[in-house]
């Protein structure tokens, strides 16, 4: 096949322990997945999940004990950090039963959603759509893929994030309101799901700003670390 512009390389993520590469096709997002966060946000109550979605590239791979430069973007005065557990589809389809769900996952990763909060509040306000607070470049920071096998009992597991040392949030993946297989079954009922596709699966209270200079550092039990420095 000729093209008439070079295609561009495919975003891929480092898998654990291994010089393999997950190759990425979509990125879902879950919004506010943890009653808590609902709660902070201004919403309450189990209301039915909702989507939405960035662009591949937006990720920032950052490999196992490495720190990955997180560049403070523009438009934005109010960056915030939302930490997140990252589903890896291994295999796909449409109208996925939550009981078959998690055959479906090859992997997990920490991941975070960083979100430009005062265009969202904005677009919010207006009733537009967040892409720019949402979608923007390296908007999409991910530690490595551990495969499911390795991963231990990943929906008991705490959920964390420090800034510059400092405890912002805490909490545990069962506190989810809808858990993984849920999400997974709400989400391929509106696409079918691919392999290579990532579902970032929403982030627990206590979310806030970050400044250049400042130190990232979050995780999950049975997933390692994930360091950031803003720039």
């Amino acid at each position: 096949m000729r093209h008439v512009i070079p295609p561009a390389a495919p975003s891929c993520v480092p898998v654990l322990g291994s010089d393999a590469q997950f190759p990425v096709r979509r990125i879902y997002c879950v919004g506010r997945n943890y009653a808590e966060h609902a709660r902070e946000m201004g919403f309450s109550g189990r209301e039915p999940p909702f989507f939405f979605m960035k662009p591949a590239d937006a990720l920032v791979p950052v490999a196992a004990g490495h720190t990955g430069q997180l560049p403070y973007p523009s438009l934005t005065a109010d960056l915030h950090h939302e930490i997140e557990l990252v589903l890896a589809i291994g295999q796909g389809g449409s109208r996925i039963a939550a009981a078959d769900a998690l055959q479906h996952v090859w992997g997990y990763a920490v991941g975070l959603d960083m979100t430009r909060r005062d265009l969202q509040a904005e677009m919010k306000k207006q009733g537009r759509p967040w892409c720019i607070a949402k979608g923007f470049d390296a908007s999409a920071p991910i530690g490595p893929i551990t495969p499911a096998a390795q991963a231990g009992n990943i929906e008991q597991a705490a959920i964390w994030l420090n800034v510059n040392g400092q405890p912002r949030q805490r909490s545990r993946i069962d506190r989810m309101i809808w858990s993984m297989a849920e999400t997974i079954e709400h989400l391929s009922a509106a696409w079918t799901l691919q392999p290579g596709d990532l579902i970032f699966t929403g982030t627990p209270e206590g979310v806030g700003a970050v400044q250049r200079g400042d130190l990232l550092e979050g995780g999950i039990d049975g997933l390692g670390e994930l360091r950031l420095l803003v720039s």
